[in-house]
């Protein structure tokens, strides 16, 4: 088999800021409050007329620089993302246009915050497999539209971004290598965090509006003990199937939802703190965004370098978790 390696990355955060003042002024809430709970300061927020799509195409273009690559070299799209510009055409597909890849095959993604870390897995079978050589894997959200400004326990914890990753297949030898990925699902626990209305089941209509059915809802205490069980359990095993330990591991890269339940993650399997990747305070919880936005920007500012070894790990609705292990 193929092997597969990170050959450029790229991210981009909104001008708009929504900062914890800004809050103040909207809900019963607080700066102090916010950043004791969450760690967050602020989030970027998609303009009027910027779309998942717009957010994608500049993370994709800053990716493609950093690859030494052009849309024409790419042989697939995977767009992760859950608050897609419309529910079709896919915003694979809205985005292949804008970057004028012509007929490459391009699809969605859903698992919500975990997207990015499905899609990176996807992408490296179909390296691994032969069947494409080089590929763009983007987690993208414009989420705040869906987040009810009036209810406290969610508003503080969302922003926009989006984040991508070229991947190619590795030159023999290379040993700067995607290692493996873990993937779970819990359905069962699926009513944690949900975003009831848009699907077959409740279609857009005016009782939905009055019912407030087009808003995430979601029960925080129970997020966040399932996200510290699961998140510390995928990297455990990602850690062993590979078998290397925490001391070889030169960054975490967790899904940027809140500090408290990173630095929980990094407690349960002793993590030190020190290497984990966290710039949730600048931009909140951005779903499938998160991790390829903290990966860039760790690359860009010069923690994450060349030759090192990196997990990365999330947790998101449905109940999805996953990480995955590899060298930069």
């Amino acid at each position: 088999m193929y092997r597969t390696r990170i050959a450029g990355t790229g991210s981009y955060l909104p001008e708009k800021v929504l900062t914890n003042k800004d809050l103040e002024t909207m809900v019963d809430t607080n700066d102090q409050w916010i950043q004791e709970r969450t760690g967050i300061q602020r989030r970027h927020i998609a303009a009027d007329g910027e779309f998942t799509t717009d957010l994608a195409l500049k993370a994709t273009m800053k990716a493609l620089e950093a690859s030494g690559k052009t849309p024409q070299d790419l042989e697939l799209i995977i767009f992760c993302t859950v608050t897609g510009d419309q529910v079709m055409p896919s915003s694979a597909c809205v985005l292949q246009d804008k970057l004028g890849c012509k007929t490459i095959p391009a699809f969605d993604l859903s698992a919500a915050c975990s997207g990015f870390i499905y899609g990176l897995s996807v992408a490296d079978q179909f390296i691994r497999s032969g069947m494409y050589k080089t590929i763009l894997v983007v987690g993208a959200e414009v989420i705040h539209r869906f987040v009810n400004y009036k209810d406290r326990e969610t508003c503080i914890l969302f922003g926009d971004a989006a984040g991508a990753f070229i991947v190619e297949r590795a030159p023999e030898n290379d040993p700067n290598i995607v290692f493996s990925s873990h993937l779970r699902a819990e359905g069962s626990l699926g009513d944690l965090f949900v975003l009831p209305a848009g699907g077959s089941k409740i279609p857009f209509r005016q009782e939905v509006l009055d019912n407030g059915d087009q808003w995430l809802r979601m029960k925080g205490r129970e997020i966040f003990k399932n996200a510290v069980r699961t998140m510390s359990s995928v990297c455990s095993e990602a850690l062993q199937t590979n078998g290397a330990s925490v001391a070889d591991v030169a960054w975490l890269v967790p899904h940027q939802a809140n500090w408290r339940i990173m630095e929980a993650v990094a407690d349960h399997f002793e993590f030190p703190k020190d290497k984990v990747v966290s710039i949730v305070h600048e931009m909140g919880n951005t779903s499938a965004a998160t991790v390829p936005v903290a990966f860039d920007t760790a690359v860009r500012d010069g923690r994450i370098q060349r030759g090192q070894m990196i997990l990365l790990t999330a947790f998101g609705a449905g109940l999805t978790s996953g990480s995955c292990l590899l060298r930069y």
